[in-house]
Formats: structure tokens, sequence, C-alpha cells
């Protein structure tokens, strides 16, 4: 599928989006500073993450008393009011992002979070984990024709069927992510098999969303055929906010980019043969039949009369009890290599 001008899926490049979220903690200039440096390092995306805090939460979890070591507010809806930029920053994002040659996406959490980043122009639709239940969310998210990424995390089978068929309902454009919605994930809690069952299960292009802490188990995702690899990142992973502590900082993306396009690289094609560059290796190291001792011409030619030794550009070893019999057609020197037509003697 297209996301932009980008095609996405299975043999073409993986398409990382490097997520920004809420780490900007509702600073504009720290929002635009992630964008630059996710251009930077080369990411497809930088993403974000809109809400309209009093549609996804009762009034009872706005006024709870919020009492992290991350919150940026007493209550979590004054925390979560901290980390929303207003429509117009997100105007001069999208603008600041086509600059720098970046798509810009953003998980919208309710119906006019959506609305406004389908009028922004994004190319496509991150659903996150928390709304794989939210049926009618993910219904208004199909019906903008746009592809959906959608995280898998939190989540049973029967729910991802239920939002699967969903979606697929007005959207054949579906790519699911593979991922496990804890902060920072336990590498013995990751399962990264999970990708292929949900490959066989529901036939779609699946990738990998990560919360886990380095880059090894995302680029062993890449491996293993995400086609779409998204990682929280931030300036400082000591800043206060929920999601800086199990973010990746720029010179960890920067990494993560590296090795992802470095793996599909090595990936390369499914065929097997010998490589042009392994050639004069081959012919190097590899053994072919030489003689044991000289064989003069008319001698009928014995096992004992062969051996197998380098370089490799001669008859095959398989080839040593062929020759056994043969009547010699010229002299051989000892210690040297059979000549092909010995075969044909």
């Amino acid at each position: 599928m297209m996301i932009g001008s980008t095609p996405v899926g299975d043999g073409l490049p993986c398409y990382l989006i490097a997520e920004a979220g809420v780490n900007h903690n509702g600073d504009p200039e720290i929002a635009r500073a992630l964008i630059d440096r996710a251009a930077e390092v080369k990411a497809s995306a930088v993403k974000f993450q809109k809400r309209t805090i009093p549609e996804i939460l009762v009034r009872s979890a706005l006024e709870k008393p919020y009492l992290s070591s991350t919150a940026l507010g007493p209550t979590y809806g004054e925390h979560r009011e901290k980390l929303e930029l207003s429509e117009a920053v997100y105007y001069k994002l999208f603008a600041a992002a086509a600059e720098r040659g970046i798509h810009f996406l953003a998980s919208g959490w309710d119906k006019t979070a959506v609305d406004f980043l389908d009028s922004l122009g994004v190319p496509a639709f991150k659903a996150a984990s928390a709304d794989v239940t939210n049926l009618p969310l993910l219904e208004h998210i199909a019906r903008k024709s746009k592809p959906v990424i959608l995280s898998t995390g939190m989540s049973s089978v029967e729910e991802i069927d239920e939002a699967v068929e969903t979606v697929l309902a007005h959207n054949e454009n579906l790519i699911l992510l593979h991922c496990v919605s804890t902060y920072p994930s336990p590498n013995d809690s990751i399962n990264l098999r999970v990708m292929e069952t949900l490959r066989r299960r529901y036939n779609l292009p699946i990738g990998y969303s990560g919360h886990e802490r380095g880059i090894a188990i995302s680029v062993a995702a890449r491996a293993l055929g995400a086609v779409v690899i998204e990682r929280h990142f931030t300036l400082d992973r000591a800043m206060r906010g929920p999601d800086h502590a199990a973010s990746l900082e720029v010179a960890g993306l920067q990494k993560l980019v590296q090795y992802v396009r470095t793996v599909e690289q090595a990936l390369g094609s499914a065929e097997k043969g010998i490589q042009s560059d392994e050639a004069p290796m081959r012919n190097k190291l590899a053994k072919s039949v030489a003689s044991a001792a000289r064989i003069p011409a008319g001698a009928v030619i014995s096992a004992a009369m062969l051996t197998i030794k380098g370089p490799g550009d001669g008859l095959k070893p398989k080839y040593l009890r062929a020759l056994i019999g043969k009547i010699a057609q010229q002299d051989i020197e000892a210690d040297t290599l059979i000549p092909p037509e010995a075969l044909h003697w």
C-alpha cells in the first residue's frame, strides 16, 4: 500500500516511525526539534498523539489526583492537557515536517482528533493498542479511506479479530503492529514470534511497535519481516513526562535506522547460489582431485594414486571414485590437480 508517496509492504524498505508521541511535554519548540532530529536520522515518519481530553475520559478520571513521579499536573486531566498541542501548532509542525521531507503522522484518540488530523492532511492513521476494542472509533478511522496502522498490545486474539473485521469492512489498507503495552517491556514478554501468528491469521502486512530498552529486538523484528517499525524517541530520557524513560534518545534512533537498513541489505534474495564475489575465495579454499603420486601415461588409475587437495578450480572431490580404473592418456606429475578431461579417458 502507499503511505503518501511511499510504498509499504513485504519486500520493500521498512517504514520507520519515530514516535515523538507526547515527548514534547506540551512545548512546541521541543516538538519542532523532535521533527528535525527524526528527519536527520532518516526516519520515514515522525508521529505525535492527538487527544480531545474531555472526549476520552469521564469527569472522575479527569479530576483524579495524579501522583506519578512523571506527572505534569496535579490531576490526571490537567496532566493530559499539559501534554496537548493546539491545532494551530499542529499546522506549523505539519508544515515543518514537509519542509524536512518526512511524513507527519499522529494517532487520533477520539473522533474529533481524527477529523482534525484528516483535515490536516496526514497520509495515514495510527490507532493505539488502547483502541483495539473501540470499534466505533476504528470504523470512523477506516472510513477516512487512508491506510490504517493498528497496534495490538494488551488485546486478545478475539478482540483483534473484531478490530480487523471492523476496519476491513470499510478499508483494505490495514497494517497490524505486534506490540506489548508495558513501559519498558521486559525482553522475555515481547514474543516476537507473535508477528508470524498475526501474519498467518490475517494475511495482512505485519509490523512491530516496541517499548523495550535498546534496539536489538526492533532490529530482529525487521529480520522477521516487519514492514513497519515504530519506536518512541526523546531528546532526553531524563526529562519529566510519561514516556521518556521508555524511549530511545536520538543517537539510539539513528543506530536503529542504520541497523534496520543494514539488515534489509543482508536479507537480499531468497535464491541460493554462488555469489560472483565468492568465486576467488572458493577457488582458494575449496578442494579438487589431485595426484598423490606421479601417474604415467598408460597406467590404470588406482585409489592410491589420488588425493583431495586445494585449490578448488579442478575436478570436484565427488569425481574421485569415477577416476579409479581409468587409463591415463597423459603423464600427470605428483601433487598436481587431475585434468578435467581425465573423466573421459
